[in-house]
């Protein structure tokens, strides 16, 4: 069956340093190498005309990119005023100019921001939406909770990234919403990685962002009970770095911070490390958490340091990694301290994981979103057949 066009909307820049930027850019390229045709609307960024290659990639053939601006129209744009409602004007006038074009007019659309899903309802009601959920975003800003209340009721299927995720929504919104549950992905090494396991102590790492539910400063304390270990950190700005090293104690473990890296040379990184730091704190986003960069250690074959949450266990059994107590330093001492004490056992999780990890690729995610399209896309068709009827 061939797929239906698929319209992916994402109001944010591309490329754009954050992992939800990179789970975009992957999932419509693996979505179109499944032979889905995708025009992915998105805000371009000055200079960049393809922005799958600052990710390492060439724009798929079936992927058509739809570049609209978030400002105002000239000769305004100077005041730097940007706004989903522009982005939604410009997004309803080339869908308009796809009405006239039967072949090139998408079927379905998708989308992951809850402000733009419910503006999208109510400017496109004949286009059935997929809303793939990441968290529940009127929980700390209330006055989104109608307009998050409205996406999920109305949406055509919602995704969750997690079962604990699609929990949390139905119990706070009181309701018994179907979910279909896609975690996040990685892309599979072309070669595997060359790790020294005897040298495990030196070859720690943590790569993502330093938000404080990220736990990065527990990682940093639990430091200072592993004299003799080296961790790199990877990711954060420099505000955020020297906040970090000030709390560093030299008679602990040697950190380095190597600050935001391109995605490919953290990938590289991955190859030679032994020990991945996964340091979330319970509550917040990491209640419904699917990290691309847990995958992205198991691809690596790195043995895994993880806190134990109910939404890790979704994707990993009770031996396939150190569990520690979220924001506990010394629990997370403890679990490292305990993986560099073996490193047998951390190669054997190694390996483990990275066979694990084919169950994660992009391929296979794409996979399960594009049985979603089609099933959405057949509803509509039998839908309207009735009506016709």
């Amino acid at each position: 069956m061939k797929a239906p066009r698929l319209l992916y909307v994402f109001p944010e820049p591309l490329p754009l340093r954050k992992a939800r930027a990179v789970q975009v850019i992957n999932t419509v390229k693996a979505l179109a190498e499944s032979g889905t045709m995708v025009d992915l609307a998105f805000v371009p960024v000055e200079g960049i005309d393809d922005p799958f290659l600052h990710y390492g990639m060439t724009c798929p053939a079936n992927v058509r990119l739809v570049p609209l601006s978030r400002g105002l129209p000239w000769p305004f744009a100077r005041l730097r005023m940007h706004s989903n409602r522009f982005f939604l004007l410009r997004l309803r006038a080339w869908f308009k100019r796809q009405s006239t074009k039967e072949e090139g007019m998408p079927r379905v659309a998708f989308a992951r921001h809850v402000k733009l899903a419910s503006m999208m309802l109510k400017a496109f009601p004949a286009l059935p939406l997929i809303y793939e959920a990441h968290e529940v975003f009127s929980a700390p800003a209330p006055k989104l909770f109608s307009r998050e209340a409205s996406v999920l009721k109305n949406a055509a299927a919602v995704i969750a990234i997690t079962q604990g995720l699609a929990d949390a929504l139905n119990r706070y919104f009181e309701m018994k919403r179907d979910f279909f549950i896609v975690p996040s992905a990685t892309r599979l090494p072309e070669m595997p990685g060359k790790k020294v396991w005897s040298n495990a102590r030196q070859e720690i790492i943590y790569a993502g962002s330093l938000f404080d539910w990220k736990g990065v400063d527990d990682l940093i304390v639990a430091a200072r009970e592993l004299p003799g270990c080296k961790i790199t950190i990877i990711g954060g700005d420099g505000k955020g770095v020297s906040r970090l090293r000030d709390q560093v104690s030299p008679e602990g473990a040697q950190v380095e911070f190597v600050g935001h890296l391109p995605h490919e040379e953290v990938l590289n990184r991955l190859q030679r490390a032994c020990i991945a730091v996964l340091p979330n704190r319970a509550g917040s986003v990491s209640d419904f958490t699917s990290p691309i960069k847990l995958f992205e250690y198991m691809a690596a074959g790195c043995a895994v340091v993880v806190s134990d949450l109910p939404v890790l266990h979704e994707v990993l059994e009770p031996d396939e990694a150190a569990w520690f107590m979220p924001g506990d330093s010394k629990s997370l001492a403890g679990a490292i301290g305990g993986l560099v004490d073996d490193p047998g056992r951390a190669q054997v999780m190694g390996a483990r994981l990275a066979i694990k990890a084919r169950e994660f690729t992009w391929q296979a995610r794409a996979g399960r979103l594009r049985v979603i399209v089609e099933k959405v896309s057949r509803q509509k068709n039998n839908v309207m057949a009735v009506g016709h009827g």
